[in-house]
């Protein structure tokens, strides 16, 4: 997402690891719109995108998917999903982890083309995956976090003949024409492609 921002304030941080240490079952329930039933991801919950955030499509046919991009929010996850949800922010993605235990949302189903990659031609054969947290600050890596996205990962790929490697699986830094830095120096690439080459549908 934005790399431009500016950090949140320390008291904004606070909240947000407070939020994170709430057991997943003392969150509020989804809203009437979070649909079950539709993902691609058996592990996903449906978090849906606003149309006005994605274009539609039936990939693979019309369009190849071969690469997965990986990125971080520079949001917290809630935030995340309500930008995704508002008609003018036009960007979306189609999945998004929770730090702290690694939850999955699908919120762009993976035939349509979801707005991650600031590159059409990226933005049509990839699958992009948003990760809760801010570059700069690893302690949102958590385990759960990169356990559940390699497996994720994982599954894609093998659902469309992707290879796990560093040319099929990249960061938004390493999309051509990007201005942003994400996943960033912090995230831990030799780490994440072992699990990834781990893990099974």
């Amino acid at each position: 997402m934005d790399r431009a921002r500016p950090l949140p304030a320390r008291r904004l941080l606070l909240k947000g690891a407070a939020l994170a240490a709430v057991p997943y079952t003392l969150l509020p329930a989804p809203p009437a719109g979070a649909r079950t039933g539709v993902v691609d991801y058996p592990k996903a919950e449906w978090q849906a995108a606003s149309g006005e955030n994605r274009t539609a499509a039936q990939r693979p046919d019309e369009y190849d998917i071969d690469r997965v991009i990986i990125h971080v929010t520079q949001h917290a996850y809630a935030g995340t999903l309500s930008i995704f949800q508002n008609p003018k922010k036009r960007v979306s993605a189609h999945y998004l982890l929770r730090s702290a235990d690694g939850h999955v949302a699908q919120c762009v189903r993976e035939s349509d083309v979801a707005w991650h990659a600031g590159n059409w031609d990226y933005n049509t054969r990839s699958v992009g995956i948003e990760h809760e947290g801010w570059v700069e600050q690893p302690e949102y890596f958590t385990d759960a976090l990169y356990t559940e996205s390699a497996r994720l990962t994982a599954s894609i790929c093998d659902r469309y003949g992707i290879p796990k490697d560093r040319d099929h699986i990249i960061g938004h830094v390493e999309v051509p024409g990007t201005d942003h830095t994400d996943p960033g120096r912090q995230w831990d690439w030799v780490r994440y492609m072992r699990l990834v080459g781990r893990s099974s549908e």
